[in-house]
């Protein structure tokens, strides 16, 4: 038991192991509910009296998935396609013909013990189900003619009958979308499937090779969402006094306080000049500040990242960017004359962070 164990922890492990570099940690991938399809093809051994190797015989199937969470799915499709059974004395052995519809719970056991990791190379599933099998072109019939023996459960024509399911795999990511797929499983039917009374059910079991197409995004990256902190509320002027004076004295002129200097941080999305709704709580503080003083002015500044894209789009990326800070603030009321624009593309990186180079920096005073 202990050497089974560390087993399953050994490949678990070597599941984790990425294909590319991780995302940086500023960045989080999550988990996107997709479907899949699974091609198969290999040999299945169905149970008898006779060598191993006499009772084989190839097998296939087709799937379709569907991935609720990153441990959970469900698949159905369909398998078969040849069986062989044996009689003992005199020696004979026999084919059939089988389909079935499988209904299967799927679940992904890396990303159970090791977490959700798109890039991993090695994923490790187990199943368990039902299926409706069809057997039919019963050869068992020739041996019941050649009086061979007697076959208690000898079926003609065609045999339905339902089947449990169950097994373990491995798909091996190839690219985003494409895996190698190994699946060893086994159908546990009817002591009726292969004609002769045993007085057990009958056991198949397959093992196969294909692929592990995935039909929809599996994943996202979440960015961060960088929030600026709010600026210190300006302190109430205290009234001046001015004693009296017994003597007029020259008139001095009390300097006004100058105001503080306002400034948010306006974030976006990669490739994407749109404001976010929870970037706007940001523009309409600086609409208010703006509001407040009149006579003060605002400096847009509309930057790209250098790790995506190149020069030329993320030049008119930022440009975009600080065009869209300026037609919302057009559009709350400030007058075109106290906005100034301007953009950097990814010549100047003002965040240390790649991802959050996406932004338009407001500098209002």
């Amino acid at each position: 038991m202990d050497i089974r164990k560390s087993l399953l922890a050994s490949v678990l492990a070597l599941g984790t192991l990425p294909l590319f570099a991780q995302e940086p940690e500023h960045s989080k991938e999550v988990f996107v509910p997709h479907w899949y399809m699974q091609i198969q093809g290999g040999a299945a051994h169905t149970i008898g009296e006779t060598g191993f190797s006499k009772l084989i015989s190839p097998a296939a199937a087709l799937h379709f998935g569907y991935r609720f969470t990153p441990v959970f799915g469900l698949r159905f499709g369909g398998s078969g396609w040849q069986a062989k059974g044996a009689w003992v004395n005199p020696k004979q052995e026999y084919k059939f013909k089988y389909l079935q519809g499988d209904v299967d719970a799927v679940f992904d056991l890396s990303a159970l013990f090791c977490r959700f990791n798109p890039r991993r190379v090695f994923n490790l599933y187990a199943f368990v189900g039902g299926a409706f099998n069809h057997a039919y072109d019963n050869g068992a019939e020739n041996v019941a003619a050649a009086g061979s023996g007697e076959l208690g459960y000898l079926w003609r024509g065609s045999k339905n009958s339902f089947a449990g399911r169950g097994g373990v795999g491995a798909d091996i990511r190839l690219s985003d979308r494409l895996a190698l797929n190994i699946e060893g499983n086994t159908n546990l039917l009817t002591d009726k499937f292969n004609s002769k009374k045993a007085g057990n059910a009958d056991w198949q079991f397959n093992a196969l090779v294909g692929l592990t197409i995935r039909l929809g995004k599996g994943s996202r990256i979440v960015e961060p969402v960088y929030v600026a902190p709010d600026p210190e509320p300006e302190e109430t002027p205290r009234p001046v006094v001015i004693p009296e004076r017994k003597e007029p004295q020259p008139r001095q002129e009390v300097a006004e306080k100058k105001r503080e200097t306002y400034r948010c941080d306006v974030f976006f999305h990669i490739n994407s000049a749109v404001i976010r709704p929870q970037e706007q709580a940001k523009i309409d503080s600086l609409v208010i500040y703006m509001q407040k003083y009149p006579e003060s002015k605002v400096a847009l500044t509309g930057y790209a990242d250098a790790g995506t894209g190149n020069k030329r789009i993320n030049l008119r990326l930022s440009k975009e960017r600080a065009q869209s800070v300026k037609d919302a603030l057009l559009k709350a009321g400030i007058e075109a004359s106290r906005v100034l624009s301007d953009y950097k593309g990814d010549s100047v990186q003002p965040f240390t962070e790649n991802d959050l180079n996406r932004v338009t920096i407001c500098v209002a005073e």
